[in-house]
């Protein structure tokens, strides 16, 4: 006669919907006032040690985005802050496309009379067109697309004809 002990055999299928069900369980239970207080010892104790890192961490993939913006931009890192906004990247063109005129200016393979009235003409077409740039930044977001889009074709105009300046054929 046994003495009243039972196998602890079970059906596997149950075992799995029992350990199932624990961590069910596990995962519903509130947090306790005990688990919050030493949750928070261990941080204040863990948060001085790893501030350091977190930080240079921090440092470090804002160097990474900045340059990349740079890049993208084609300005330096350095010069960001003044390509900022929703008008920063057309403020970047037209701040290369100024520089170019300027280097033609004092190029003298390319100085001619033609080149000459081409500086003469775009100057004052370029501070017009940076006026329109800060002008559609208070703009609603729809009108200042449409109109960064009529300055990016007249950017891309511009740039085309100080490609054929410089001797550069475009297709």
């Amino acid at each position: 006669m046994a003495l009243g002990r039972r196998s602890r055999r079970t059906d596997p299928a149950k075992a799995v919907t029992d350990a199932a069900t624990d961590v069910g369980r596990a995962v519903k239970k509130p947090l306790t006032g005990k688990q919050a207080k030493r949750m928070i010892g261990v941080g204040t104790a863990v948060a001085p040690l790893l501030a350091p890192y977190a930080l240079a961490a921090a440092g470090a993939a804002r160097g990474a985005w900045d340059a990349r913006r740079a890049a993208r931009l084609g300005v330096a890192t350095d010069q960001l802050g003044a390509y900022a906004g929703p008008g920063g990247a057309l403020h970047a063109r037209l701040s290369r496309v100024a520089e170019a005129l300027t280097e033609l200016e004092s190029s003298e393979t390319h100085a001619s009379d033609a080149a000459t009235a081409f500086i003469t003409d775009t100057r004052p077409r370029l501070a017009d067109l940076a006026v329109a740039v800060r002008a559609a930044e208070q703009m609603p977001t729809a009108r200042r697309r449409t109109a960064y889009r009529a300055i990016g074709h007249e950017l891309d105009r511009v740039e085309i004809d100080l490609l054929t300046h410089l001797g550069v054929a475009t297709a």
